[in-house]
């Protein structure tokens, strides 16, 4: 054992407990996040965990930051995936080639999927936890390339389940993407007085008197800090050497003291560290053989006995994080830059950690470096890394010797790092190319990459004016930009819901030539802004989008939104199956009104690929930390876990994105809430509280509080308020909505409109709404809605005492629900068969009704033939957590073999999600 690790832990007893306790519970969190400032012992922590993991037997997996490493895609998860080449070569194709694409140890997957190479992650830990617990450590974490903290947070939201532990380190203060929400946090503090004195107590050679009174007061509890501290007191000729002055932070006073050592160190060891501290993990396995002496040569003792490196075996790594700033800081910019000229000869066979050494010892602006940073951003780019490519095109700038050169690779920087969904970052790249150039085109293009991201964030009253703004701006010299602009400020505009927002974009809309654009752009801004305002003159236009769309493919999510949002829904699934069939639904953000594919799918009562749609969504901007697309994508789902009979899930996720926007900012998501609360109310069959919540999406006054997605919610509306008791107030807010939309309302709006007049009218004259409301032969494009008014129908007809002629609107509707596993509405529709004296059986589909949403739809796609790695790629699973969910399922479908499931489930189901 090496002397380090027979050293006693001082004061953080309760902390080891909680590690313990995280590795060995099968039940609580996989996930912790130890956070701590420099020198608190987090990676001791670790080292103790890792020992009693693998002494436990677990596989441990490690991967430790650096910043040398975080330009580069995917290092940290290459690091942390090394030791198991076998594990990943056992992936399912795609999955493998994603990996190895990643590393760029293969051609890049297309776009670079992260999510694939996500699930890629997730399958291969669930195969290493089928022969033992597996421990992943991630230390230092705040150093790992953008693209791996990606991967792997999103990998660890799903953990649950899967005999593996995530353990991660960070500083305090320090961002860490997909990390730093609702993430179980241990935040290690100081020592108090007595713990400190303590730990100086072990000292070899422990402080007394004032040494002792002066190393306490300045190391504030920090363990580092009074391990260091008192080993310099000790030092020969300390004595006469002052403390480090002025009022320095701790961390820097101690890279001073590591400094410091370095003085008094032979040449050959200087250098030798000079090397280490330069190169990053990977090239210490490429190029320290020929670089820098083996870990037996004369060079390095003088470096441990000063505390500078630690030796086990043959490898030798630094003491601590700061050893190897200081090392580096320390020296010479001369000695500095021969560092990286070695290195970059010796790794002529890896371009990328060539080129970042070749930058790191420019000293002014070079040509070929800025070209090598510029291929460098190239292959990043293709795999997915697209912070990497945004620091290597930011980096190519600085050193690239033509203005224009500076202010293009910023350019283009800053639309690499648009993707990373850090908008600070991408407006501080904006501001640079203002600073560097005048050019019209690039000036535009920096501030549409600008909105282009400032329209998924949560900020629409800041964002939506800038955008105005800058399209107005660009109007006279930049017309297709200024649109470009535009078409992101009527996104805002949607989210927002804002009627001041329309008739700015209406103005500004108005200064831009007729010829000047493409005209789907100009339709696209129009949709969005009011699809209801001549949506006769927009359903006209439709054509020559989707013409569009068949020239650029890369258009049919733009189509398909548009399709959505004028009600023509059969229209936007199908673009949207075309698109996700072509790119697989890939993108490293979600598209501007991502949650439409979601929506349409639910409409048209695909709600299994409607739930895949969220998963993709919220996987996404998760990751992207856009949070106001996973509010997005909750919305939906909770809708239809709502449909489905589960409300108090509907309930957690229709919370979730309440809680992730200002109501008033993000009315479009505040009103799908809603409508999800009260879909999961009404299944509960809480009347008074979906009347309440469903309220809430109109004003006071009854006008829609967003004027495209509250007017689906009036029927449910009047279906609440008819048995709480609010037929007056309901019926208000259905006349107004009828008269506000006019002639402007779609078919399935007039449909749902005459079911609302049908509910709310007196018995003698509902009949003629639901009938009106039916012969909206579109309606069957909406068929929960469809059944829904059947439903009501036959009720209506029962009590008239039309018994005969309510089975037929009965048989139909209970039919459609069993069909999409409405089970609330199964209920209903049964108890009023059987009261309209049908012999209403217990087909053997109503079992999937005992299942969870999700287990519905694992089932529904193993019936389909996936296998469990298929089903996990769809939904972001795991196979262990596909095989667990199906082994508590058979049991209760009465099946006890996977054949059986399609002849079990083949009727309902296929017609319902014929294309999951």
């Amino acid at each position: 054992m090496e002397a380090h690790e027979r050293e006693p832990i001082v004061g953080r007893d309760p902390e080891l407990a909680r590690l313990f306790r995280v590795m060995d519970s099968e039940t609580g969190d996989p996930v912790l996040l130890l956070l701590g400032d420099v020198g608190m012992g987090k990676s001791t922590l670790l080292d103790r965990v890792v020992r009693r993991a693998e002494a436990g037997g677990a596989r441990v997996l490690r991967a430790e930051g650096s910043e040398p490493e975080s330009t580069l895609a995917f290092s940290a998860l290459h690091q942390l995936l090394r030791p198991v080449p076998a594990e990943i070569d056992g992936l399912p194709e795609r999955q493998r080639a994603a990996l190895y694409g990643a590393f760029g140890a293969g051609p890049a997957t297309a776009d670079g999927d992260l999510m694939l190479t996500g699930v890629a992650v997730l399958s291969l830990l669930s195969a290493l936890g089928e022969r033992g617990p597996v421990l992943l450590v991630l230390d230092d974490a705040q150093w790992f390339d953008r693209a791996s903290l990606d991967v792997l947070s999103f990998t660890a939201r799903r953990l649950a389940g899967e005999p593996v532990t995530m353990l991660i380190t960070a500083r305090v203060g320090d961002r860490l993407p997909g990390f730093d929400r609702h993430m179980p946090t241990l935040t290690l503090g100081p020592l108090d007085d007595a713990e400190a004195g303590r730990l100086l107590d072990l000292q070899p050679h422990s402080p007394t008197g004032r040494t002792r009174t002066q190393i306490l007061d300045q190391a504030e509890g920090n363990p580092l800090a009074l391990t260091e501290l008192a080993r310099a007191a000790a030092a020969p000729g300390a004595a006469a050497k002052p403390p480090p002055a002025g009022p320095l932070p701790l961390t820097a006073h101690l890279e001073k003291i590591f400094a410091a050592r370095l003085d008094d160190l032979p040449a050959p060891t200087t250098r030798a560290l000079m090397l280490l501290a330069a190169m990053d993990t990977v090239d210490s396995a490429i190029a320290a053989p020929a670089a820098v002496p083996d870990a037996e040569d004369d060079a390095w003792p003088p470096a441990e006995r000063a505390g500078l490196i630690r030796r086990t075996g043959h490898t030798l790594r630094f003491s601590h994080p700061l050893v190897r700033s200081a090392v580096y800081h320390a020296a010479p910019l001369d000695a500095r830059r021969e560092a990286h000229l070695a290195l970059a000869g010796l790794l002529r066979d890896e371009p990328d950690r060539r080129a970042w050494h070749l930058a790191a010892a420019a000293t002014r602006p070079d040509a070929d470096v800025s070209a090598e940073l510029e291929r460098t951003a190239d292959r990043a780019r293709r795999r997915g890394g697209h912070a990497a490519a945004a620091k290597a095109l930011q980096r190519a700038a600085d050193l690239a010797p033509r203005s224009e050169d500076t202010a293009r690779l910023l350019v283009e920087a800053a639309a690499e790092a648009a993707l990373t969904g850090d908008l600070a970052w991408v407006e501080e790249l904006a501001t640079a190319v203002r600073a560097r150039t005048d050019d019209a085109s690039l000036l535009a293009e920096a501030a549409a990459q600008v909105g282009r991201l400032a329209v998924l964030t949560v900020r629409h009253s800041v964002v939506f004016p800038q955008l105005v703004d800058a399209a107005v701006e660009f109007a006279p010299a930049q017309p297709s930009t200024a649109l470009d602009v535009l078409a992101g400020a009527a996104v805002v505009r949607y989210y927002s819901g804002q009627e001041a927002q329309r008739h700015r974009i209406e103005d500004a809309l108005s200064t831009l030539r007729e010829d000047a654009s493409p005209a789907w752009l100009r339709t696209w801004v129009r949709t969005e802004s009011d699809p209801f305002d001549d949506r006769a003159g927009l359903l006209a236009l439709l054509p020559r989008v989707a013409a569009e769309a068949q020239r650029r493919p890369d258009r049919l999510t733009t189509y398909a939104v548009m399709a959505w949002l004028l009600d023509e829904t059969p229209r936007a699934v199908r673009a949207f199956d075309e698109a996700f069939d072509r790119w697989g639904s890939r993108g490293a953000l979600p598209e501007g009104l991502g949650g439409a594919a979601a929506w349409s799918y639910v409409e048209l009562g695909r709600w299994g690929r409607a739930r895949e749609a969220c998963a993709r969504s919220s996987a996404v901007g998760a990751a992207a930390g856009l949070e106001h697309a996973v509010a997005c994508a909750a919305a939906v789902d909770a809708t239809v876990l709502a449909y489905q009979g589960d409300p108090t899930a509907a309930r957690a996720r229709a919370d979730e994105a309440l809680a992730l926007i200002d109501p008033l900012e993000s009315r479009s998501v505040s009103v799908f809430a809603r409508r999800a609360l009260g879909a999961a109310a009404l299944a509960e069959g809480a009347y008074e509280t979906a009347y309440d919540q469903l309220r809430t999406i109109f004003t006071a006054d009854g006008a829609p509080v967003h004027y495209h997605a509250s007017y689906p919610a009036l029927a449910d509306l009047a279906a609440a308020a008819v048995r709480a008791g609010r037929h007056a107030e309901a019926d208000a807010i259905v006349e107004r909505a009828a008269r506000a939309l006019a002639g402007n309302a779609s078919p399935r709006l007039r449909a749902l409109i005459n079911r609302a007049r049908g509910l709310l009218a007196d018995p003698e004259d509902a009949e003629p709404h639901f009938r009106a409301a039916l012969a909206e032969s579109v309606l069957e494009h909406w068929p929960f809605e469809r059944a829904q008014t059947l439903l009501d129908l036959a009720e209506w007809l029962r009590r008239r005492r039309r018994i005969t002629e309510a089975r037929v609107p009965l048989t139909e509707a209970l039919e459609t629900f069993r069909r999409m596993g409405a089970r609330p509405w199964i209920e209903r529709a049964r108890a009023e068969s059987r009261a309209a004296g049908l012999d209403v059986t217990d087909a053997a589909p109503d079992a999937l009704a005992e299942l969870s949403p999700q287990q519905q739809q694992i089932i529904r796609l193993a019936a389909h033939g996936l296998t469990n790695r298929e089903i996990g790629e769809k939904l972001f699973l795991s196979p262990r957590t596909v095989s667990s969910h199906l082994y508590r399922s058979f049991p209760k479908l009465g099946v006890t073999a996977r054949a059986q499931l399609r002849d079990l489930i083949e009727g309902p189901l296929a017609t319902a999600d014929h294309r999951d």
